[in-house]
């Protein structure tokens, strides 16, 4: 009986709702703290909310593995499940002294809930899992033009401007400094004093480093939604398991019983009349 009760509440769409209620309640909690002057004031209230959303954080996982029970690995097996079990588990870990500094740190965990806790951003967390792999590929690809670039600008500009050639770390860097976008024309018009043609190096870079490579990652990551919503539709038509499909049953059951008594019931009135 209390399987099915909480079954019933983990699977309720108002659960849901109210646990991330609850998680932008603990994100706003945590902001608040930041603010010296409505820490000293609300301070013990602050602490106090906090406890409370933590008590509704462990009330919540014994909710969800009642209802699993005993089949603890339809919990434990989740990777999200797991996360918000560790969350919860390190939240209850006593830190005194310097490690208090830690335990508000921890707290941040509980935001990342938030992930969790609303599925179109589990999709795309699981998609950027997803795409580490091939992005990789992407990664070296990259690594290569910037390491030619380095050498090159190097070779090119050092004597001119140490301040961001003098090394190859130091032109590394710079070529960072250019992919962002930061100010990368006062790096080009310092070399083009001495090398007027310089424009093509670093026009020619820009484009290799910011819009080809950029577009590749944008490429890998789509790619990997579209395989990341497949598998999520594959999922939910997966076949009912046993327990599903005996409470779908019980539930049928429930029904023909009530709705066999309502007949009788209206029978009975018919033959009294």
């Amino acid at each position: 009986m209390i399987r099915q009760l909480c079954q019933q509440i983990s699977e309720h769409k108002a659960f849901e709702r109210f646990v991330v209620a609850v998680i932008l309640v603990n994100g706003v909690i945590l902001g608040l703290e930041t603010s010296v002057d409505i820490f000293e004031q609300y301070g013990d209230w602050l602490e106090m909310g906090n406890h409370l959303v933590l008590a509704i954080f462990i009330l919540e996982a014994m909710i969800k593995i009642t209802a699993v029970a005993p089949q603890w690995k339809r919990y434990f097996g989740d990777g999200w499940n797991l996360f918000d079990f560790t969350v919860v588990v390190l939240s209850l870990i006593p830190f005194t002294g310097d490690l208090a500094m830690v335990a508000r740190l921890l707290r941040l965990l509980r935001v990342l809930r938030l992930i969790s806790a609303i599925p179109e951003l589990r999709l795309i967390v699981s998609t950027l899992i997803r795409s580490i792999p091939s992005m990789g590929n992407v990664l070296l690809l990259m690594s290569i033009i910037f390491y030619i670039y380095a050498v090159a600008g190097y070779h090119l500009f050092h004597a001119h401007d140490p301040e961001h050639w003098r090394s190859l770390g130091i032109s590394l860097l710079t070529l960072f400094r250019i992919v962002t976008l930061e100010d990368w024309t006062d790096v080009m018009y310092t070399a083009m004093e001495m090398h007027p043609l310089a424009w093509i190096y670093f026009v020619s870079f820009v484009i290799m480093g910011t819009f080809v490579i950029i577009n590749l990652f944008i490429a890998v990551v789509l790619n990997n939604l579209e395989e990341a919503k497949l598998e999520s539709l594959e999922r939910l038509q997966a076949p009912v398991s046993r327990d599903e499909l005996l409470r779908e049953l019980r539930q049928t059951q429930d029904s023909l019983a009530r709705l066999h008594r309502r007949i009788e019931m209206e029978d009975t009135t018919r033959q009294d009349g």
